[in-house]
């Protein structure tokens, strides 16, 4: 993660302090602040968890005067949230984010954020992922065409967020019922809503004769095909889908939004009966795994002028990624390494310890990842049975012959093939072996 997250180069990871004033939180997250984990300390002061990495990093540039970096950062965030373990929902977890922030030409960095975001999950692949696009402008146009009332732009905004865990017909009907809105509003938004495509289908809306109209749409519309083109140039538009319905309901965004949806299952029967409710027989959808998009306004809300930065980023949820990962090595016959290490010293006889150490120590001062078995007098099995179960590619074997012979019997874990390596040239040969 850390590897993609610097494509194209950085500036470096920042750390941000883990508390805030609750006044730096509030506002900027729609109806999920009441995720954030509020705190009071001994003086009286209301304070906050961070609840995510991007309003700490924009406090961080407005606090600097900072107007143009490219950066990582990866930490922990904290939610009020339900946990569901198998699906990787924690209260506190860590996220890896990447952002660029700067005055730049339209849609080049949102475009290099998407390619991340593609790169990672086919990287690792943890199987066939979605990357859904939207535009803030599109949506405000939208519901502004439909009929929506200004002052409910947000609400419904977060109503529509929940059309990927709600059916079209229990979304409307909060629409109705609890946000106030008229059936037939509700209706022309979920005509809207259903719509997915790509660049043809950003085409077919710039010739809508109500959203072609209003100056947001327009504007958002123009942008996401000009965003297609770039993500055509990436060679990333295979996993890339223009989806209405994609809201994300988080107020801070302005304008292009994203997320990035796994289509594998958690088996049923290693998820708990709460996740399980509601899902069909193959299993629970994982959902979301990393989610972003363009927040230009965001910096200026802390800086004492205003001044305003225009960022876009994205945030990808490790620790639901970890278990996923998890889940598919429990299902794989697959051996899993579970170190770095790229060779065990060995014996093959005993009183050897000491020559097993010195051995040790000369591979480490030449940069080589060794270990040795914290034994005196290990059995020669032991230490092979020791590289098979976690994965240790290479074996130095020292018996009293090879020390004589001035040569190290190196054994291949995997063919158990075995070779007489010269002292003086056994550095070399393991990196030829491992790289």
């Amino acid at each position: 993660l850390q590897l993609k997250a610097q494509l194209g180069g950085d500036e470096g990871k920042h750390v941000f302090v883990l508390k805030t004033a609750k006044e730096t939180l509030t506002g900027k997250y729609g109806e999920d602040s009441k995720l954030i984990y509020d705190l009071k300390d001994q003086g009286g002061e209301l304070l906050s968890l961070r609840y995510d990495l991007t309003v700490p990093f924009a406090r961080y540039l407005a606090l600097n005067k900072i107007t143009n970096i490219k950066r990582y950062h990866i930490a922990k965030v904290y939610r009020r949230d339900n946990p569901a373990m198998t699906r990787g929902r924690y209260r506190e977890f860590y996220q890896c984010d990447f952002d660029i922030a700067g005055q730049y030409d339209a849609m080049i960095p949102d475009a290099e954020c998407l390619k991340i975001v593609y790169e990672i999950l086919n990287e690792l692949d943890l199987g066939d992922f979605r990357i859904k696009v939207n535009d803030r402008r599109i949506l405000d146009g939208m519901f502004a065409v439909c009929g929506v009332p200004d002052e409910k732009f947000r609400t419904i905004c977060s109503t529509v967020d929940k059309l990927d865990k709600m059916a079209w017909e229990d979304v409307k009907k909060e629409m109705v019922n609890e946000k106030g809105l008229s059936e037939d509003v509700a209706d022309r938004i979920g005509e809207y809503v259903s719509m997915q495509g790509g660049q043809d289908l950003a085409e077919r809306l710039l010739q809508d004769p109500k959203l072609s109209q209003n100056k947001q749409a327009f504007a958002g519309l123009t942008d996401m095909k000009l965003l297609f083109s770039y993500l055509e140039l990436f060679q990333v538009t295979d996993k890339v889908v223009f989806d209405l319905s994609l809201a994300r309901g988080l107020d801070y965004y302005t304008g292009v939004i994203y997320e990035a949806i796994l289509s594998q299952t958690i088996p049923a029967s290693v998820s708990t009966p709460a996740e399980q409710n509601g899902a069909d027989e193959a299993g629970v959808s994982v959902g979301s795994v990393a989610g972003g998009g363009r927040y230009d306004g965001l910096v200026g809300m802390f800086d004492p002028k205003g001044r305003k930065v225009p960022c876009v980023g994205v945030s990808i949820g490790i620790e639901r990624i970890f278990s996923i990962m998890e889940q598919k090595a429990e299902t794989s016959s697959e051996k899993v390494r579970t170190t770095e290490t790229q060779v065990l010293v060995a014996s093959a006889q005993k009183n050897l310890l000491e020559e097993r150490l010195k051995l040790t120590s000369q591979l480490w001062n030449a940069g080589i990842k060794a270990e040795v078995l914290y034994k005196k007098n290990p059995k020669l099995l032991s230490q092979l049975q020791h590289c098979e179960e976690t994965g240790i590619p290479l074996v130095a074997i020292l018996g009293e012959q090879e020390l004589k012979d001035g040569v190290v019997k190196l054994r291949n874990v995997a063919s158990r093939e075995e070779v007489d390596v010269p002292r003086a040239d056994l550095v070399d040969e393991i990196k030829k072996r491992t790289l």
